[in-house]
């Protein structure tokens, strides 16, 4: 995969794309980063990127130009997915993440100022994404956001490659509790079951642990997904154990 990362302030991503699994990737050529300052692409010999807007108003906007020829200058015959961080996207998930993962070249463009020229959404850009309902001083963040749960995702990135399926929101559930060593700490013990060695009642009390804890902090998921005829049983346990007041290992 190869990762294109249009910005005014290109000194903010080394730290971040050469650390942790992000710089692991790179180094086994897992994922290629390119990160390019669009100013460069500026017909203006002051490298001017932004104009006030038609109409009035405060702020500035960017202009098309720089941005087209940064794009088309990246692009060249090929035709990659070219995604515009903007709080005015559709709301980032995990489904999307899954979705760009399997993308062979994306380019992400980070916005400044007031906002975009609309020529840029309208022709430019084949998906707008907000990573949440609040707004950042720049795109670049959001980019940062979006890059590392697209390369997580990508095969070899991670040590472990069960990780990516069982994390929260893969499966449309927040995650299970995860314990290690020690079994008992200042008087908290591990629930007996991870001790059994019984694979079954294991992945049955994970699942049932996820529907638990998705019930109590993300309702309005168990909505969007299908339940099994399991999941169904292991919800009525769930709630006849709130209604006495239980929760068993």
């Amino acid at each position: 995969m190869r990762i294109d990362i249009l910005t005014l302030f290109p000194e903010m991503f080394p730290g971040v794309l050469g650390s942790s699994i992000l710089g692991k990737a790179a180094e086994k050529g897992i994922v290629e980063f390119h990160v390019t300052n669009f100013r460069e692409y500026s017909e203006s010999k002051h490298g001017t990127v932004d104009d006030t807007p038609y109409g009035g108003g405060g702020g500035m906007v960017l202009k098309p130009e720089p941005l087209f020829r940064a794009v088309e200058a990246i692009a060249g015959d090929t035709r990659p997915r070219v995604i515009l961080m903007c709080p005015q996207g559709r709301p980032y998930t995990q489904k999307i993440a899954e979705e760009l993962a399997k993308e062979e070249h994306l380019v992400l463009i980070c916005g400044h100022y007031e906002g975009y020229d609309e020529r840029i959404r309208q022709h430019l850009a084949t998906d707008e994404i907000s990573i949440g309902d609040y707004v950042l001083t720049g795109g670049e963040l959001a980019a940062m956001v979006v890059i590392d749960s697209i390369v997580r995702l990508q095969p070899g990135a991670l040590g472990n490659e069960t990780s990516a399926v069982t994390d929260s929101y893969t499966t449309g559930l927040l995650e299970h509790p995860h314990y290690t060593r020690p079994a008992e700490f200042r008087g908290w013990k591990v629930p007996d079951v991870l001790l059994s060695g019984h694979h079954a009642n294991i992945e049955r009390w994970r699942l049932k642990e996820s529907l638990r804890r998705t019930l109590e902090r993300r309702p309005e998921l168990l909505a969007r997904i299908e339940l099994t005829e399991e999941m169904r049983r292991l919800l009525q346990e769930i709630e006849q154990e709130k209604n006495t007041g239980g929760h068993p290992d």
